[in-house]
């Protein structure tokens, strides 16, 4: 009778072995390929750039960075053109009714424009711009402190830099003593932090 080979379990054990192997490599590869480009695309689903071409367009004419714009605009009406707030301020950039009129009369007083012009976003961030990059000239460029006036208003910002406790310099503040400018602030400065890390690389 003819003797039958037989060989041995381990090496059928070691080919399977290796093909699971294999195909956990190509799992991981496939994961380390591919998580980055969805991380970045989920961080740009929060951080959209919903406006580019305005913000673009109208932060060049008023020498600001468009990616501070858009943390503007996230924080003051997360996008929607038609948001108002419990005190009126309408639009994008969420403006009142007295400041609108006042930059009116300095960027559009040939315009027949009214307040509720507001909810288009082109008057919204072309008036937003506008006041934002005056907020950033009186405050030397500094967001925090331009952000604070973006929102209290200048009188408040300015009777504080007055005070030793709240700027060492007169120029900028270094704390923000009422709680809503605090948070307000606060929300500004982190969300135009993950904008530069999103869009910028920073």
């Amino acid at each position: 009778m003819k003797k039958q080979t037989v060989y041995p379990r381990r090496r059928k054990g070691s080919r399977r072995l290796l093909v699971r192997l294999a195909a956990l490599l190509l799992v991981f590869a496939l994961l380390y390929a591919g998580v980055p480009r969805l991380w970045r695309q989920g961080q740009r689903l929060l951080y959209p750039r919903k406006y580019q071409t305005l913000v673009d367009q109208w932060a060049q004419t008023y020498e600001l960075d468009p990616l501070l714009v858009d943390a503007f605009i996230r924080t003051e009406s997360g996008f929607d053109p038609d948001a108002t707030s419990a005190v009126e301020a309408r639009g994008l950039m969420q403006m009142t009714e007295e400041t609108f009129l006042w930059l009116r009369s300095k960027i559009a007083g040939a315009e027949n424009l009214t307040f509720g012009d507001l909810y288009d976003p082109a008057v919204s961030i072309r008036f937003g711009c506008y006041y934002l990059h005056l907020c950033m000239v009186r405050y030397n460029g500094d967001v925090a402190t331009a952000a604070a006036a973006y929102h209290s208003g200048w009188g408040t910002v300015d009777n504080l830099l007055r005070m030793e406790e709240h700027s060492a310099d007169g120029l900028t503040l270094k704390g923000f003593p009422y709680r809503q400018m605090h948070h307000y602030v606060n929300k500004i400065t982190a969300c135009y932090e993950a904008y530069q890390r999103i869009y910028a690389g920073k």
